[in-house]
């Protein structure tokens, strides 16, 4: 007897039969002739197929055989073949095809079809001599339509290849790419109804890229290698950064040569950052609901290549030039020592659900390549994207890390951050940190010894798991955002929290060998406000994302300092700009990896908008012109301040946790912590809520040694937190503290020119100014 699922689909097919008059279509085949493999084969799985048919093409394409050729490497691969032919083999995972077509087009859109007839291993592939770096191409391939049971094939719809090294062309979304009807009228069962058009006119091309073996420029003697310790990372938009940049040609802005100008790199070793963190580089597509609406997708968290730059950022050409531009930003960021983190999306695809169109791993073998409900029509949803890569699956696992390999021994990155990174440490169904994706890299000697970031956390049940990646990993550590929002704008009902954030967050990482760095701190992101905005409104502004201010986060912890939005109040505007400077400041001095976004230390604004994913425009771009203003300009001379004292002093990057207790016959601790009276802080203190907090760091005990195998010795400081709209007197701790402090910051003046040297003795009261951090170099009596 059928479950009642079964018997509901069977139910809903019939009735999808009979509003087609009963009539199949016809299919689209190898030979043109509108007869499929599988039809012939009498391949069709336990339902019968339904269709819409399209307008016929003007003309059948041409067929151009194929040689042989290899299954190894995957992808479009020139090389010279049997008798000193040069041509390029192609080579595609297919695991339930029944034919695979590699597609040729010339300039004038003309296709010639070369079937692939050789199959080892699932990988069907073939030699096409002839064929030269440049040429445009993509796949379609032959299968059973049945999606009731997963099976989607649709040889009328051009596929992009999986391992395409570059794409050419805009992805536009009209019916004709959708593998079904998208229009149907009763969309419930939309998905069942294959589209029968073709969608080569409409979708972008692969394009065949000559591959050079990894150059002497990718030695590991010319990578950075900075280690995370030291590391402080910047998250910037290729286009975003360098759209409005004065000094960079206008040509070249909003691409990777645009970053790779002198003028991008020397604002970002004037700051000091050792890395970028590039949003989304691989090649992505737009949804539809956005181009429905004239938006785009400008974040680019929506992939469909994983192996191409994307091709808007390049300035040199989209024919295969995109490659060579990338490398050589990345060698220019090399050569001014900053490395390059790729914000990576492997947990799904620019393809969405059941009703989303088909532009590659749908149509090439979608129970492959994605995760299916129990009823297989049904994408599993980890991402709330639509879809889910199987990454289990082995053609996944190695789709996903040659990709990475590809990036980095190629394309010479240093590191990557992933995207829902519990999506892909699921196993069948939950989280498994021995996952096989995990266990992979762990043992890869090219990926094992790259910068590995974990945004720790999916949508799906149990998918938050902050603190509970591998060593090897790094962690963006939400946790350490929320603490530090609520402390500044007075919202923490104690401060015990705030202790571990500061302090490198040992509650979470102190495991398993695992060290300060596992957390990346930060205060904002890409998603979410920006720290202007972060001060300056407490409810989001999206409203030009054409959603009714529906979409974005409505938990910003943030607070307006008195008035929403812009306003020209003197007093509002002098206090929004101190607490910018005490975040910026407070996550500099934090044990653990600072993450800075791209602006924030030049006061961009988004006007509140807190999910501008869509906004390719001045809201989202870097407005370089505020550097005019003196008092962003000094915000930005503060950051690079900090920054210069955290790479001088091994104590403020700290490798290893600290310790908390006494260091020797003088009870002096490697971490300390002080009340607004000078005296150490007792349990019930942490209890407590607080305005001021006290904050020693000692110098003297750092368990690390240099490269000659000495112990580090630094200096000792105090940092001073203080919150209320009040000043409040604070005792400077004295013997064995300190014998006098020499102030080094004070984020209460926006110029730091007359804060270094002032010195003040231990066991006085020190006036802390109302909401400001200090931070004090703690000096020992003479002798």
């Amino acid at each position: 007897m059928s479950s009642a699922p079964e018997q509901k689909h069977a139910r809903e097919h019939a009735a999808a039969r009979k509003r087609t008059n009963g009539s199949e279509g016809a299919r689209s085949s190898p030979d043109g002739n509108g007869t499929d493999r599988a039809t012939a084969n009498g391949s069709r799985g336990a339902h019968s197929v339904v269709t819409a048919t399209g307008a016929p093409s003007a003309a059948a394409p041409g067929v151009r055989p194929a040689w042989p050729g290899s299954p190894q490497p995957l992808g479009a691969r020139f090389r010279v073949g049997a008798d000193g032919v040069a041509g390029t083999n192609f080579a595609l995972w297919a695991g339930g095809a029944e034919a695979v077509e590699v597609c040729l087009f010339d300039e004038d859109g003309t296709e010639t079809r070369c079937p692939l007839t050789e199959l080892t291993h699932e990988i069907w592939h073939g030699f096409v001599p002839g064929v030269r770096p440049g040429q445009w191409y993509g796949y379609r391939v032959h299968g059973r339509w049945d999606p009731w049971t997963g099976a989607r094939w649709n040889p009328a719809k051009l596929l992009l290849d999986p391992y395409a090294r570059a794409v050419d062309g805009d992805f536009r979304l009209p019916a004709e790419v959708y593998g079904h009807v998208r229009d149907w009228p009763e969309q419930h069962i939309a998905d069942t109804v294959r589209d029968d058009r073709d969608s080569a006119p409409y979708v972008p091309k692969g394009v065949v890229v000559h591959h050079e073996a990894p150059d002497d420029g990718w030695a590991d003697d010319r990578r950075p290698k900075t280690p995370w310790s030291d590391s402080v990372i910047y998250e910037l938009h290729v286009r975003g950064f360098t759209m409005r940049h004065p000094g960079i040609p206008e040509r070249l802005r909003g691409t990777y040569a645009g970053l790779a100008h002198p003028a991008a790199i020397e604002h970002l070793t004037r700051l000091g950052v050792t890395a970028v963190e590039l949003l989304p580089v691989h090649q992505f597509a737009h949804e539809d609901h956005l181009l429905r609406r004239g938006l785009k997708n400008y974040w680019g968290y929506n992939s469909i290549g994983y192996f191409a730059p994307h091709a808007a950022y390049a300035a040199s050409g989209t024919r295969g030039e995109q490659v060579g531009e990338f490398k050589r930003m990345v060698r220019a960021l090399h050569e001014a020592g900053i490395e390059v983190i790729l914000d990576v999306v492997y947990n799904h695809t620019a393809e969405a659900g059941e009703l989303g169109p088909m532009l590659s791993l749908r149509g090439i073998d979608n129970r492959g390549y994605y995760r299916l409900q129990g009823d297989p029509r049904r994408y599993a949803d980890y991402t709330g994207c639509g879809n889910t890569l199987h990454v289990v699956q082995p053609n996944v696992l190695r789709l996903i890390t040659d990709s990475l390999r590809y990036w980095v021994t190629e394309m010479g990155v240093d590191g990557f951050r992933f995207d829902l990174a519990a999506a892909l440490a699921r196993s069948m169904h939950d989280v498994d940190m021995l996952s096989p994706f995990l266990a992979v890299i762990a043992q890869d000697p090219v990926l094992r010894r790259v910068k590995l970031i974990a945004e720790p956390w999916d949508v799906g049940s149990g998918g938050y798991q902050v603190g509970a990646f591998p060593p090897l990993w790094t962690e963006w550590n939400d946790r350490y955002r929320d603490a530090v929002r609520d402390f500044w704008r007075g919202a923490l009902p104690d401060v015990r929290d705030l202790g571990y954030r500061l302090s490198g967050s040992s509650d979470l990482y102190a495991w398993g060998g695992r060290r300060p760095y596992a957390s990346v701190n930060f205060v904002t992101a890409h998603d979410g406000f920006t720290l202007r905005d972060l001060v300056s409104f407490e409810r989001k502004h999206n409203e030009a994302n054409g959603e009714g201010n529906r979409d974005g986060t409505h938990d910003n912890r943030s607070w307006n300092c008195g008035a929403e939005g812009e306003t020209d109040a003197p007093d509002v505007l002098a206090l929004r700009r101190r607490q910018l400077r005490n975040l910026l400041t407070t996550l500099l001095l934090s044990t653990g990896v600072p993450m800075l976004v791209a602006g924030d230390e030049l006061g961009r604004t988004q006007g509140g908008n807190n999910n501008a994913y869509c906004q390719d425009s001045e809201i989202s771009w870097v407005d370089w012109s505020l550097l005019q203003e003196s008092g962003w300009r000094a915000l930005t001379e503060l950051v690079s301040r900090v920054i210069a004292l955290r790479h001088a002093h091994p104590v403020l990057r700290r490798r290893a946790f600290f310790s908390g207790r006494p260091q020797g016959p003088d009870g002096l601790r490697d971490l300390a912590w002080f009340t607004a009276e000078g005296r150490e802080m007792t349990e019930s203190d942490w209890y407590a809520r607080t305005a001021t907090l006290g904050m020693y760091l000692s110098g003297r005990d750092i368990p690390q040694r240099d490269e000659r195998g000495e112990a580090v010795v630094d200096d000792s400081f105090l940092v001073v937190f203080h919150t209320h709209h009040e000043p409040h007197g604070f005792t400077l701790p004295g013997a064995p503290w300190a014998a006098e402090y020499e102030l080094l910051v004070d984020t209460s003046r926006e110029e730091q020119e007359t804060a270094p040297g002032t010195r003040h003795a231990a066991g006085a009261p020190y006036p802390v100014p109302p909401r400001s951090v200090l931070l004090f170099r703690a000096l020992p009596a003479p002798g």
